[in-house]
């Protein structure tokens, strides 16, 4: 089992930023694909973005391209979600997902383990 505690989350206002944290813990060499997905109230989640472990491939969703990064910290276990210049539609609960093979990124259904999420506002 692969356990993922998402952190960093919070209330800030538009154009600023945050960085969200994914620490990964058990067995963690299961690990193949690392994502992070959003959920607006009354909305589906969606894909944010995702990298393979060994930072080999990346992704993004459209409406974040040019303002989110992904990147990782093998050493530590975690993947990080650089969010800059956000505006009030970014406004959704976050959450990582790990997956223990190659997958296309955007299908959350192919993702085989979830954080419980966190919450980020953004104010106008």
């Amino acid at each position: 089992q692969v356990q993922l505690v998402e952190s960093g989350g919070g209330l800030v206002q538009a154009g600023g930023s945050l960085r969200l944290s994914c620490a990964a813990s058990g067995r963690t060499f299961r690990i193949y694909t690392m994502g992070w997905f959003r959920q607006a109230p009354g909305k589906e989640r969606e894909f944010v973005a995702a990298s393979t472990w060994s930072g080999s491939s990346a992704g993004y969703a459209a409406s974040v391209t040019g303002r989110f990064t992904i990147s990782r910290d093998n050493a530590k276990n975690t993947v990080y979600l650089q969010m800059n210049n956000l505006k009030p539609e970014d406004t959704a609960v976050y959450y990582c997902a790990a997956a223990s093979r190659i997958v296309v990124f955007s299908a959350l259904h192919e993702y085989d383990y979830w954080g419980q999420g966190t919450q980020v506002t953004v104010s106008s």
